[in-house]
């Protein structure tokens, strides 16, 4: 049974969020690859948009784009994904997974692409005064000047 821990993390404020998920609100994950967009509703956030951009398997082993499948490989690696290497030019073959999501991947990391727009509350109507509900004019009156 798939159990997934889904680090979802938004790139404009830095921030991210934990989100588990098990057996069937796990299923839809099962076969996706690397830079695929899904919802937002799989990881709690309707009407969002997130790639996926990584993750981890049972063991600790990267995922890695640039392997096809979803199996473990060791590969030659001179940098990137699963190998940081200390001297310029160096390789070393190291043990990385594919970029397909498996039952055996425990950690998937995601970033959100496109947030949902805000929603415009319900706009208020303004009441036009009418002319009877307005205050009455003021007179204006002027005294009257001094004659001699």
């Amino acid at each position: 049974m798939a159990k997934f821990k889904l680090i979802v993390s938004d790139p404009e404020d830095g921030s991210s969020k934990v989100v588990e998920l098990q057996e069937t609100r796990a299923a839809p994950l099962i076969g996706r690859r690397i830079g695929e967009i899904l919802d937002g509703s799989i990881t709690d956030m309707p009407g969002q948009k997130v790639q996926i951009t990584g993750g981890s398997d049972k063991d600790g082993f990267p995922m890695r784009p640039s392997v096809h499948g979803g199996v473990r490989r060791r590969i030659i690696l001179s940098g990137g994904v699963g190998f940081n290497p200390t001297n310029e030019g160096m390789r070393r073959r190291k043990t990385i997974r594919g970029n397909v999501i498996t039952d055996e991947i425990v950690q998937i990391n995601l970033k959100i692409v496109e947030k949902a727009k805000p929603k415009e509350g319900k706009k208020t109507k303004e009441k036009k005064e009418k002319p009877s509900e307005k205050e009455p004019l003021k007179e204006t009156h002027t005294p009257p000047s001094k004659t001699q």
